[in-house]
């Protein structure tokens, strides 16, 4: 069975050790709100961004302070909501090792909520979901092929990375929010990626539960 994708439903911080090298780290994590959301997550958001070796970061945090990676901060794109009042764009941190400057660009997209218009299709009830037209321009911007979310959420850095035939590593604490991603990176196999990966299928770890080369979850028929 192939490497593509290992999801892993459990605490980031617990999975932390196992963790092998991966080339580049693409995530939303908890971080300071006026909404209120996921606040009791900042803390271990934080832990395991300055904690975590990777080469290369692309971190959404809030315009008030730095996410704590400890690399050079080599850009700072801007996601503009375009179908948003009020706070249409949110900055995404881009950290490198090698510490030379990129250029920083402003990618203009509908954001996903529960609602009608642009963008909207998209949503499968999380709060905070991105969409995959942007994660997909954020991995343009990346320049390895190994890629860790370690809060997943509804899977959407995952279903760019297959449809771009990069190998994915998801995890995400919250069963409810880990099924979503479960499907929807499953049917984003099924889908010929832009750039087919060399194998296909989820590797099945301890925490991982999901087969999608049957279709079903880790120990069902």
């Amino acid at each position: 069975m192939s490497d593509d994708v290992t999801l892993y439903l459990g605490d980031c911080l617990d999975i932390l050790p196992t963790l092998g090298k991966v080339d580049a780290v693409i995530t939303d994590p908890p971080y300071p709100n006026n909404a209120g959301y996921f606040e009791d997550g900042i803390s271990q958001a934080r832990q395991f961004l300055s904690t975590y070796t990777a080469d290369e970061w692309f971190v959404f945090w809030n315009e008030l302070e730095h996410p704590p990676v400890p690399l050079p901060l080599v850009a700072v794109h801007i996601w503009q909501r375009s179908n948003v009042n009020g706070r249409p764009y949110e900055p995404v941190y881009h950290f490198h090792k090698d510490g030379r400057k990129r250029r920083s660009e402003v990618k203009a997209h509908a954001a996903v909520f529960d609602g009608v218009g642009p963008g909207c299709w998209e949503y499968e009830g999380h709060p905070t979901q991105k969409p995959i037209g942007l994660m997909k321009w954020l991995l343009e911007k990346c320049s390895g092929h190994i890629i860790l979310d370690p809060f997943m959420g509804s899977g959407t850095t995952g279903v760019a990375c297959v449809r771009t035939g990069r190998r994915f590593i998801g995890i995400e604490i919250d069963p409810t929010y880990f099924a979503i991603a479960q499907r929807r990176i499953a049917e984003a196999q099924a889908q010929p990626p832009l750039f087919p990966p060399s194998n296909s299928g989820f590797h099945l770890t301890p925490v991982g539960l999901w087969d999608a080369d049957l279709g079903a979850a880790a120990g069902e028929p």
